[in-house]
């Protein structure tokens, strides 16, 4: 598995772009593959390993794995710029820590700077989901409908 990590990292870029998986070919051109059976073992290690599962319709999709992001050992230090150590010890996904039902979250532009003292700034991505109540000191986006 000792290429898997890269060819692993070319997928997720792939997908990135064009949102969805390449065909068995295209991952052989895209990763350099010679061989079907190359690929095929290449995509069986990929399943095993949980990044990626097949569709009724037998197409490669990736599973919540496939979108996980390493976690590194090493904190981040406020001030002068330190080095971090490449070898995460841990993956997460976001999803995991910002959204509670994907199903009634959407993210919104920050347009503006009226938010900067909570540390919100113009162009920043907001994570939002609907509630009953604000909570004390809580930060609220509101919809505000255009009467004629």
């Amino acid at each position: 598995m000792s290429n898997d990590r890269s060819y692993l990292t070319a997928l997720q870029d792939y997908y990135a772009r064009h949102h969805a998986l390449p065909s068995y070919a295209s991952i052989g051109n895209l990763l350099g593959l010679r061989s079907k059976s190359s690929v095929a073992a290449l995509v069986a290690r990929l399943k095993l390993a949980g990044f990626v599962d097949s569709t009724p319709d037998r197409r490669l999709a990736p599973t919540r794995r496939f979108f996980e992001r390493p976690l590194a050992d090493s904190p981040v230090h406020a001030g002068l710029p330190n080095p971090i150590d490449d070898a995460p010890t841990d993956a997460l996904t976001l999803d995991d820590y910002l959204i509670e039902r994907p199903s009634q979250t959407v993210l919104v532009r920050v347009k503006g700077d009226s938010m900067q003292d909570a540390g919100i700034l113009d162009g920043d991505l907001v994570v939002v989901r609907p509630e009953g109540a604000l909570e004390i000191f809580g930060v609220m986006v509101g919809l505000v409908r255009k009467t004629a």
